[in-house]
């Protein structure tokens, strides 16, 4: 059976924790391991997170294993390392404090786009809805997946949000984020695992789904000036200089018409 390795990050986060965690506890898929990476945070998370690992060793009809590690990191794409160092599962998925499952039969989803018997997809992507700080929805993500995603489908903006991203581990794991961004290592990221799909003549599989919740207030979306000329550079390190700035200029227009 296809296992997920759904990684979570997080540091000083009590308030929206929950909120995750809830949201893959209830996942009536069986076959989950969950990795919890906190930058020992002093606000409360690591009771929270206690609390959640001996409810799922204590519940019966619960078989997702709960991992957790609370240490210093270098920031939140060292963390995310660290996670995919410990990933076992088939698939990993980042679903960071705040973000969540749309449903209980999310990952259900996820799988039954998968045929039995095939070699399994690179990437297995779907759709994102926008929440806020209460965790109503706001509005479907602007960017829409493809039908038929490549990694030069970034070059029109991160079209598949980064918790929409299921990545085969083995792929997942020999490609570390970049930590010389602050911002913008997931789009690279998520290129670089697109590209090696291309290389090894993998398949890329849309489930025409939504399959994550984004909190609106994520660190991109805090720090948005800096993430864009982050991306910016990204983008041109990718696609080349003269598609980049077209694209951006492209932006630009969109945004005003």
């Amino acid at each position: 059976m296809i296992r997920f390795s759904i990684i979570t990050v997080c540091y000083n986060a009590a308030a929206c924790l929950p909120h995750t965690l809830d949201s893959v506890m209830e996942q009536t898929y069986p076959y989950v391991e969950h990795v919890i990476i906190d930058g020992c945070s002093t606000d409360g998370s690591i009771g929270i997170l206690e609390k959640y690992r001996e409810q799922a060793e204590s519940d019966e009809n619960n078989f997702h294993d709960v991992h957790i590690v609370s240490e210093p990191d270098r920031g939140l794409y060292d963390a995310m390392n660290k996670g995919l160092a410990k990933a076992q599962g088939d698939y990993v998925l980042f679903l960071n404090a705040g973000d969540a499952f749309p449903s209980s039969g999310t990952l259900d989803m996820v799988v039954s786009s998968i045929a039995d018997g095939e070699i399994l997809p690179a990437v297995i992507y779907g759709d994102t809805d926008i929440v806020d700080g209460n965790y109503q929805f706001l509005c479907h993500r602007r960017l829409s997946p493809p039908e038929e995603l490549t990694w030069r489908s970034f070059l029109h903006g991160m079209v598949v949000c980064h918790q929409a991203f299921y990545a085969r581990t083995d792929i997942a794991r020999s490609i570390p984020y970049d930590m010389t961004y602050r911002y913008s290592a997931d789009v690279d990221w998520c290129i670089k695992v697109m590209k090696e799909a291309g290389r090894q003549g993998l398949s890329l599989r849309y489930c025409h789904a939504v399959v994550a919740n984004y909190l609106k207030e994520g660190q991109s979306t805090i720090h948005h000036r800096a993430s864009l000329v982050e991306r910016f550079h990204v983008m041109r390190k990718h696609y080349g200089l003269l598609p980049t700035v077209v694209m951006h200029l492209w932006f630009v227009i969109r945004s005003i018409i």
